[in-house]
């Protein structure tokens, strides 16, 4: 399976691209991290809504496609293992993960998601869900694998 992150923002370093480097290395699907700069606009809806089409042009063809936002299904992270393991089952081989900038993604304008997850109910920065998604998705695979890795 091939893994896209699509994110806003270029994270050139620090602990937000340490965090996501550490856990990608260890995922044993492909994965790649696709970060997006769009130009500033004063309107924010105007800019959310390039954003997230900007991202959207990166998504590959027959992508998955799994929006990160703060609205979104609370998932555990056996629920999460469960949705990926169906659908490696049902041949799906390419997932894109979605995160957005600063207002997040316009969801009127992604027409067919295949899941909408939340990382719960609080906001995080959008440079730290980079490794957030990268740790639920090493800690599926191991699920998955049934390494101990995970404790329920």
């Amino acid at each position: 399976m091939r893994v896209s992150i699509l994110a806003i923002g270029k994270n050139r370093q620090g602990v937000f691209k340490d965090l996501y480097e550490f856990y990608a290395r260890r995922i044993q699907w492909e994965i790649q991290l696709v970060e997006v700069e769009v130009r500033k606009t004063l309107d924010w809806k105007k800019q959310r809504l390039n954003e997230t089409k900007k991202l959207l042009s990166y998504v590959s063809k027959g992508s998955l496609i799994v929006v990160l936002d703060e609205s979104g299904n609370l998932l555990t992270s056996r629920a999460l293992s469960g949705w990926i393991n169906n659908q490696i089952n049902n041949g799906i081989k390419d997932v894109s993960f979605l995160i957005g900038g600063a207002h997040g993604l316009d969801l009127s304008a992604i027409s067919s998601p295949s899941l909408v997850i939340s990382l719960g109910r609080v906001t995080w920065p959008h440079l730290m869900i980079r490794g957030m998604i990268s740790e639920q998705l090493y800690r599926a695979q191991q699920i998955l694998q049934n390494h101990p890795y995970h404790k329920d």
